[in-house]
């Protein structure tokens, strides 16, 4: 146990209110981001995207499932993964309990990822999640939303996420795919190699539907997800924070037994 401050209720007390302060700012300047990613322009889509769903093959149209807005969350899951990335899985398991609210309030909450839709579905099995997932494992969606890179881009450094250049790719001599930890932990932890791995990148993007019309509202992506991250809202309440100190320290909910 790291060693910490004590004070009286009253010491306590008074910087407690100081932090309420604090806290009180951060609430307000929240709700201005709120509005102002509220108040971004559409894009409108006029490219035909498919996807595999259990339903069969949809529009992205369809993914609306009758509503008017769409949330969809980039899953890192590739076709090459044995099992889905383990961050995406620990986001995606607060996503049960939302997706129900969220669709009475004219929300659809969609997974999506370039996996098959089968092997998708056992994991979702796995995992015990009943929110809806699709495949997009052909077409330009993953690329044109920016959470699927090729080799070669790899190779170029010609991969652009977050909405910013990445350096080129290290890669290891003598072996394929090769990159540092926790990136090598995580590819180990999907059964992967590290450049693989990193091809696929998490996000997540709004889509509103007007009038027949579907157009782009936002993207997140990288740190922009940590407020969908449920566990570590938790975390940062925590005496000690997200303690992080030792490293990747999360599993697959069904994993920790193991560990």
């Amino acid at each position: 146990m790291v060693e910490h401050r004590t004070a009286t209720r009253e010491e306590w007390l008074a910087e407690r209110l100081e932090l309420l302060q604090a806290e009180k700012e951060l609430t307000r300047r929240s709700d201005e981001l709120a509005q102002r990613r509220q108040a971004l322009p559409w894009m409108r889509i006029d490219k035909s995207y498919r996807f595999e769903t259990e339903a069969g093959e949809a529009s992205l149209k369809d993914l609306f499932q009758g509503r008017s807005q769409l949330i969809i969350y980039h899953f890192m899951f590739g076709p090459d993964y044995e099992a889905g990335c383990p961050s995406c899985s620990m986001i995606a398991d607060g996503f049960n309990g939302f997706v129900t609210h969220l669709a009475h309030h004219d929300v659809t909450l969609m997974a999506v990822s370039r996996a098959p839709l089968a092997i998708l579905q056992a994991y979702k099995q796995r995992m015990g999640w009943s929110f809806p997932w699709a495949s997009s494992p052909d077409g330009d969606f993953n690329s044109d939303f920016s959470v699927w890179f090729t080799e070669q881009q790899q190779r170029d450094g010609d991969i652009e996420y977050n909405y910013q250049r990445e350096p080129v790719f290290t890669w290891r001599a003598g072996e394929e795919g090769g990159g540092e930890a926790p990136e090598a932990q995580f590819a180990a932890m999907c059964g992967t190699d590290t450049a693989t791995y990193q091809r696929d990148r998490p996000g997540m993007s709004t889509f509103v539907l007007e009038d027949g019309v579907v157009y782009h509202c936002y993207s997140t992506y990288s740190r922009g997800l940590d407020g969908l991250w449920g566990s570590y809202q938790w975390l940062d309440r925590a005496p000690l924070g997200r303690n992080e100190s030792g490293g990747i320290w999360w599993r697959r909910h069904d994993e920790y037994a193991e560990s």
